[in-house]
């Protein structure tokens, strides 16, 4: 599903892994604005994609979330966890004294559409919410199914941790309700150097918590039918007035390390201009706490770790990156899922 994307929500793929899948790979294409972009001049095979940046050498990708709440507050609503998710609150010693401040959050948003060669009534969404689907997209990636039992945030000790106090959902536990299709545990062993590089970060992180090679987080994956006034919403939020088929959602509610949450919406319409096919919106956000991606000094000091600086890994700017999946960076991950989406959606 979309869990291999996100993350990971995010987080969860090689460029070719969809490749025995497609008769023809999508390629991705770099536009202004998603909303902007004439459906009519959307071609077949072709996914327009927006990261906020104005191009791919662009060092940052985030946004603060105070801004994103300001100015994007459509995708706040949606691609929160849930609607009214706020920045935590946590105590952290200050000069030997403990003081409450907010945990500020930056977010890596993404933006992108492509065209399926079928009618939104020829997609049945149930087919995707297995295992089988997910372990296909991202082999580096591993998945195991879960229940709202075996979730992490089920542990009171986690629960009750700082960082994770807004994760919880505050309308009901997260892998139950009745749009639920499954609840997945994924981990990726980080890939090429930056085990290495975790390991010698780790000997300057004196006080603070560890890092680990592996990344697990947690997801939730929801199958739906808009009602009416979901879906209004839901079209002031993809720029296309057509009648919305069908959602896929996956919140990625539980990350061991340096991700906060993550949120993956794909949303089907019907192609104004063609009957015969459908229009996906796809949209991530990834949120990330600023003290990680505003870290600079203490890994410039130290000459070994110059290319572990976190913005730098996040942003596939680094010696360290390397490889399709999560270990080349947010940019690369985000993309090679997004077209092994597009071309088992279009052809299976």
């Amino acid at each position: 599903m979309l869990m291999r994307r996100a993350i990971a929500m995010l987080f969860g793929l090689a460029a070719t892994t969809g490749a025995g899948v497609c008769a023809q790979e999508f390629q991705v294409v770099r536009v202004n604005s998603i909303p902007g972009f004439a459906i009519d001049q959307l071609k077949p095979n072709t996914i327009i994609f927006n990261d906020q940046r104005t191009d791919d050498t662009a060092s940052n990708g985030f946004v603060r979330f105070d801004d994103w709440t300001r100015l994007k507050p459509i995708q706040k609503q949606y691609l929160s966890l849930y609607p009214a998710y706020t920045e935590p609150t946590v105590h952290k010693m200050v000069d030997g004294i403990t003081k409450t401040i907010k945990e500020e959050m930056q977010l890596y948003v993404v933006e992108a559409r492509f065209k399926l060669s079928r009618p939104p009534a020829s997609i049945d969404l149930k087919r995707y919410a297995a295992l089988k689907f997910i372990e296909n997209l991202d082999p580096s990636i591993k998945h195991e199914a879960i229940s709202a039992a075996k979730s992490s945030l089920a542990d009171e000790k986690v629960a009750t941790d700082e960082r994770y106090a807004n994760n919880l959902n505050p309308d009901r536990k997260w892998c139950e309700g009745q749009s639920v299709a499954l609840c997945v545990r994924s981990t990726y062993r980080l890939e090429g150097k930056l085990p290495i590089g975790i390991a010698l970060a780790n000997k300057i992180r004196e006080g603070e918590r560890k890092l680990s090679p592996d990344i697990v987080f947690e997801s939730e994956l929801r199958l739906y039918t808009p009602s009416e006034e979901d879906a209004a919403g839901l079209k002031k939020l993809t720029g296309l007035d057509s009648q919305i088929s069908g959602v896929i959602e996956q919140s990625m509610f539980y990350v061991n390390q340096v991700m906060r949450f993550g949120k993956l919406m794909a949303m089907f319409q019907q192609n104004p201009s063609d009957a015969n096919s459908t229009i996906a919106t796809v949209m991530i956000a990834v949120a990330v706490s600023s003290s990680t991606v505003d870290s600079r000094k203490k890994y410039q000091d130290v000459p070994v770790l110059k290319q572990l600086v976190p913005l730098q890994v996040l942003m596939g700017n680094s010696n360290f990156n390397t490889g399709n999946s999560i270990s080349a960076g947010l940019p690369v991950y985000v993309r090679n899922r997004m077209k092994a989406l597009a071309g088992i959606l279009d052809h299976e």
